[in-house]
């Protein structure tokens, strides 16, 4: 996993786009010649690939997938979004919620791409990756989703009667008077490397350039105010759909990635297996052992292949037959 290269010139060529009025960041890969170029007899693979989009989870942005662009982008054109509020991305004054991510990535489809791509989403990520393919089928053919969470599981889980008292405190928590003090505590290097442990499954990946990219966006200029605004978002009942009852509707492929040892949703509380329960013809389900809740980042060869043969199976072969 060592690479001498900075990690800005790993992830593709960034650039800059105004949506809404705010500036984000997003980058791109595409196929080399030489990769898809046919050897004699058979038929150039790469001619016939889906695009994809890759969605990062939360306090993370298109640096996280430094490890995976370039293997993916051997045989597709790749992109990756900071999404509003994130990374390189400005750090808006908005009610930040799933839907306006979710606008966000289908504006940029259509400035961009505007054919069928897959999404691949890390955490809020993957929600997103889920809530856009049910907004926007004509995007979208297929999904894949790396440690997902689901917002409904709070109100499952917690009796009806204890809902207030629980939104009263959050209330409090969340109050621009305690989360800009902590704000200034959790962006320091030293802190985000010991959360960065919590999600991680082993300390080899904690390195320092990981450590930088998820640090280094919170000294941008309103970086304190989105935070505040991102964590009540996060806490709020309506950040995003549930899961559940969006994957019973949707009749496109699926994959779905968990950790074993993810211990920020756990596998046996999040129970993924009810997930493909939900659309078994359509979900499938990858554990991976020695991986956390950023599989993509920790075991990025695993993930990578998991996904190229995936993609292969559902998408490529079909589109090799229908040629015919």
């Amino acid at each position: 996993m060592t690479n001498s290269l900075h990690w800005h010139q790993r992830v593709g060529t960034q650039r800059d786009w105004v949506w809404r009025g705010w500036q984000t960041r997003y980058t791109y890969l595409r196929p080399s010649r030489s990769s898809s170029q046919p050897n004699q007899g058979t038929i150039a693979i790469a001619d016939f690939t889906t695009p994809i989009i890759l969605l990062h989870g939360f306090g993370a942005s298109i640096g996280h997938w430094r490890h995976n662009l370039a293997a993916l982008a051997e045989s597709h054109t790749v992109y990756a979004l900071d999404l509003l509020g994130f990374g390189a991305s400005q750090k808006a004054p908005v009610n930040y919620s799933v839907s306006v991510w979710v606008d966000q990535v289908y504006d940029f489809w259509l400035t961009f791409v505007r054919k069928p791509v897959i999404l691949v989403g890390n955490s809020i990520g993957s929600l997103i990756c889920l809530a856009a393919a049910a907004a926007h089928p004509d995007m979208v053919a297929g999904i894949v989703m790396i440690s997902l969470p689901d917002p409904s599981v709070r109100a499952e889980a917690v009796p009806s009667w204890l809902l207030p008292a629980i939104e009263l405190v959050e209330s409090i928590f969340v109050s621009p008077l305690i989360l800009r003090p902590l704000f200034y505590l959790v962006r320091k290097p030293s802190f985000v490397r010991r959360w960065v442990a919590f999600a991680y499954s082993g300390p080899d990946a904690i390195t320092d350039e990981l450590v930088d990219i998820l640090s280094g966006p919170a000294g941008d200029r309103g970086a304190a105010r989105a935070f505040c605004a991102l964590f009540k978002a996060v806490g709020s009942s309506q950040f995003g759909p549930s899961v559940k009852s969006v994957l019973r509707n949707l009749k496109i492929p699926m994959l779905l990635i968990w950790g074993r040892q993810d211990r920020m949703i756990p596998p046996q509380f999040a129970k993924p297996h009810q997930f493909v329960e939900c659309s078994p013809d359509y979900v499938e389900l990858v554990e991976l052992d020695n991986a956390g809740h950023c599989p993509q980042d920790e075991c990025p060869e695993q993930v990578n292949q998991e996904i190229l043969n995936w993609i292969a199976g559902k998408f490529e072969l079909k589109s090799v037959v229908s040629s015919h």
